[in-house]
């Protein structure tokens, strides 16, 4: 209802400034304040002050006296409030919000034919996913997500650094060290086991003699040599160190949860010679130089310092070349491109998006969300050193932190009754990783977030419990209000009008806003935007619950209230799952 009354406010303010003589390109319509009545309002009189010459009051008071909403559906009449202009909604905007919210899909817009491929994660598959990187899968994911709910066809990528540098260190040290030299390993699972070779050969570089080095350098040439050559031999070695560890890292971000449609390699672009294609169209460029034993492009005319290397003297390329190459790719397979990527990728971002328009490409499709890392009190980390704490350990810790949390709360009665140890830890899985998840999305992903597990396991406060509590909550009254009859919401006739109540009122209003959150949020890239939303209606529904009676309410609004809360059911789920966040029948 939301973005009809919206269209509806647009249409009848448009007529009334033309009527009134004034052109604006922006009609400035808003969101008021939540003490306010109105669902909109427009401050366009303090634009048009100046060229009527007269105070914004007295412009907003002649704006509004040509308002008509005689054929409007949901707007139901306007108000000024000094220099504002409030559009408050009709009955036909609640009846209509009470009954599109029976459906549990509500707030799912329709399907824009577009589509969208979101890169998110894309750690190097060199150990673990630690915790520092954590912001990345969480962000990805709730951001493929709102566009899915937002009607464009996503793909959830992940691309593979399966060359370069890096993995050839890992091949070597894979081939090299033996499972007696190393440490134990902190978990049983392929990438724990793994990150040991890849930490042995970095200390081996770094504290061997010169001569053990050399020669060990020279294996690790080879291996980068071999890949730039397609040599498959070589490229089975490297898939078989980045394939175990990648399978470990799956499994971790599974957890959380978070799923991927394709695991794009960086070797796909090496060996189908797209990389090859890319480094010839580089040379030919006006900026690009040889110096310092590599070709680069120089890009300071373009506001950038720093040059773009994308070819070494022994003609082995860079990650930013086959970069360029995988990102054409996804220009000619996908409407828009979205990634996401750390604060210190900034000057990477720049550079790529740059070079992709110096070689010809349109670059609007190209949309980058840059976050800050995720710190703990104890300080940062490093997967290279094996110091620091893993994603895992993480959300270890806040599973048991949240099985404890639920079992103080839990009354003795129904834990005996109702729910056993496996629902229990169900609950704690839910709340746990919930809370890890919530607390990091909810966040404007430029600033820089110190994870705090009181803040993010406080059930009382604007936390993941305090908005999954609301859906277990409804799931409880909806359930005893099945129990004590026979027909279902389904086979009411619903009315909203009778719901007349200041919190019912609210309630219907914040359920409204609920799809017009999605768009925006996807629009601007913003998966937070639906997280700040929750509290929100966390808020108002509990308002709701403590003001109004639903199963004890007087028959000729029981229906209604029921239904109310069914809608509630479903705005909430579906506020989480695009969060990727669990909701919880029971806690």
């Amino acid at each position: 209802m939301f973005l009809s009354f919206r269209e509806e406010v647009e249409a009848v303010l448009a007529d009334a400034l033309s009527a009134v003589g004034y052109e604006v390109d922006d009609l400035a319509i808003e969101e008021p304040p939540d003490d306010v009545a109105a669902v909109l309002a427009t401050s366009v009189a303090f634009r048009l002050a100046s060229e009527a010459g007269a105070p914004p009051p007295k412009v907003a008071a002649e704006i509004a006296a040509e308002i008509d909403t005689t054929d409007s559906e949901y707007v139901g009449h306007v108000e000024t409030a000094g220099p504002y202009i409030n559009f408050l909604p009709s009955e036909s905007y609640f009846d209509g919000t009470l009954t599109a919210a029976q459906n549990e899909s509500y707030g799912r817009l329709d399907r824009t034919g577009t589509n969208v491929v979101v890169e998110h994660t894309s750690a190097n598959p060199t150990g673990p996913v630690h915790v520092g990187r954590a912001r990345n899968p969480i962000i990805g994911d709730a951001l493929a997500n709102v566009l899915d709910f937002a009607g464009s066809d996503v793909e959830r990528h992940y691309y593979v650094n399966d060359a370069g540098r890096q993995m050839a260190v890992f091949t070597w040290a894979y081939e090299t060290f033996d499972e007696s030299d190393l440490p134990e390993p902190a978990q049983d699972r392929a990438d724990y086991e793994l990150v040991r070779y890849y930490r042995k050969g970095n200390e081996f570089l770094e504290t061997a003699d010169e001569s053990d080095v050399s020669e060990a350098e020279a294996e690790i040439e080879a291996i980068m040599q071999g890949l730039e050559a397609n040599d498959e031999k070589t490229y089975e070695r490297v898939q078989t160190v980045v394939e175990q560890v990648l399978g470990g890292m799956r499994e971790c971000l599974a957890r959380l949860p978070v799923m991927f449609d394709a695991f794009v390699h960086e070797t796909k672009f090496m060996r189908d010679g797209s990389t090859d294609d890319v480094i010839d169209r580089l040379q030919e460029l006006d900026g690009a130089v040889y110096e310092n034993e590599a070709w680069q492009l120089e890009l300071d005319a373009h506001g950038i310092d720093k040059n773009l290397v994308f070819l070494r003297s022994d003609g082995t390329s860079l990650y930013p070349t086959r970069d360029l190459a995988h990102h054409e790719w996804k220009f000619e397979n996908f409407d828009r491109s979205v990634t996401v990527l750390g604060e210190d990728h900034e000057l990477q971002a720049a550079q790529l998006r740059t070079t992709l328009s110096l070689l010809g490409n349109e670059t609007d499709q190209l949309e980058q969300v840059l976050y800050s890392y995720v710190n703990l009190p104890d300080g940062k980390m490093s997967t290279r050193q094996g110091t620091g704490i893993d994603l895992d350990d993480l959300l270890d810790e806040a599973i048991a932190r949240a099985r404890e949390e639920v079992e103080q709360r839990l009354d003795t009665r129904i834990r005996d009754d109702e729910l056993d140890d496996d629902d229990i830890d169900r609950i704690a899985r839910q709340v746990g990783i919930g809370a890890v998840r919530y607390d990091i999305v909810s966040k404007q992903p430029t600033k820089a977030i110190t994870f705090e597990w009181d803040r993010a396991l406080d059930f009382e406060a604007q936390s993941a419990p305090y908005v999954q509590y609301v859906h277990a909550r409804t799931c409880g009254i909806l359930d005893e209000a099945r129990a004590n009859t026979e027909e279902g919401t389904d086979s009411v006739v619903l009315d909203g009008s009778v719901l007349t109540t200041p919190e019912e009122r609210d309630l219907l209003r914040v359920i409204a806003r609920f799809p017009a959150v999605i768009e925006r949020a996807a629009n601007e890239l913003e998966p937070h935007r639906v997280a700040t939303y929750t509290r929100t209606f966390a808020e108002t529904f509990n308002v709701f619950y403590r003001e109004c009676p639903v199963l004890t309410a007087e028959e000729s609004v029981r229906d209604e209230r029921v239904a109310l809360v069914e809608a509630s059911r479903h705005t909430i789920a579906n506020a989480l799952s695009v969060l990727g966040i669990a909701a919880p029948t029971s806690m």
